[in-house]
């Protein structure tokens, strides 16, 4: 199968991506969501709106609801409390957390018991003293919910990776006496309707870097750069784009030249450049940015 069977393109249309794999992720959730009392789900810092998914919505009615702010490290501290306020308006119980150094996630019984202090009267009065509460961890993939649930649990008990569909089958995790998990594949969902949401989806790397367009990626990610944080274009590569009138073409060009990425006759390597740039992001080498604000 080509890109173009699974990737339309940027700009003014859409990534659609959507294996059967994820189909199929979602009727197991769909299964199981009777069994649980609150969904959890899995946001990356960076792309708070974009990396939540629409039909977890529809999948959690009715059943109390977590978001995390994963990957807090990585992202605007400022623009990630913004974020917090405002998934907290909406309803939701939010915390902020990094999992790779588990800064944050010890907090989430805690959260979830705020979350589930209805129910947990409710079993009160009845009697029930000694029940879990079931959570569903859920997330998009690549958003570090593996990660976190081994931080949560304290023990290596799902593999990790930094590439999508790590975990393919659901597992229970008991990680106290007052909150099971059950893990869940990560998931997207058929359509992206804003096409920004798919640009960013793919810059944190949930979608598989094989059916993507580096260049056109990287344009997008310098037009982001240059509107909310210019500095780090010159801090990191050492160029100077000026009052903003230089094209995001030429600054990848400049970046290219300036990182020796030459083919045949001095020709920039515009590929190379792009996945330069990409790579830096993902790996915090550009600092602590969010894409994206409410």
């Amino acid at each position: 199968m080509s890109k173009t069977d699974n990737v339309k393109g940027y700009g003014n249309n859409s990534i659609n991506w959507y294996p059967g794999h994820m189909a199929k992720a979602k009727r197991m959730m769909q299964d199981n969501i009777k069994l649980i009392d609150v969904v959890v789900e899995i946001l990356d810092a960076r792309i708070p709106a974009s990396s939540k998914n629409p039909d977890i919505d529809e999948l959690a009615k009715g059943k109390y609801r977590v978001l995390l702010l994963n990957k807090s490290d990585m992202a605007d501290p400022e623009k990630t409390a913004v974020w917090k306020k405002y998934y907290e308006d909406k309803g939701f119980f939010v915390s902020i957390v990094n999992s790779k150094t588990g800064a944050g996630v010890k907090n989430t019984t805690e959260i979830i018991q705020k979350a589930c202090q209805e129910k947990i009267e409710k079993d009160r009065k009845k009697g029930i003293l000694a029940r879990p509460l079931r959570a569903m961890i859920a997330g998009i993939p690549n958003s570090g919910k593996s990660t976190f649930i081994n931080s949560f649990a304290g023990k290596a008990c799902v593999k990790t990776g930094n590439k999508p569909g790590v975990t393919t089958g659901k597992q229970w995790i008991r990680i106290n006496k007052d909150v099971e998990l059950l893990d869940t594949p990560g998931i997207l969902w058929p359509k992206f309707e804003d096409p920004k949401t798919g640009l960013h989806i793919a810059f944190i790397g949930s979608i598989n870097d094989d059916i993507l367009f580096p260049e056109d990626m990287a344009y997008e990610l310098i037009q982001i750069l240059i509107k909310d944080y210019p500095q780090v274009l010159n801090e990191r590569y050492g160029i100077e784009i000026g009052d903003g009138s230089v094209s995001a073409i030429e600054i990848l060009e400049m970046i290219g030249k300036k990182r020796g990425c030459l083919k045949k006759g001095a020709e920039i390597d515009l590929l190379k450049t792009s996945k330069i740039l990409i790579e830096d992001f993902r790996t915090q080498k550009l600092g602590k940015i969010t894409l994206e604000m409410p």
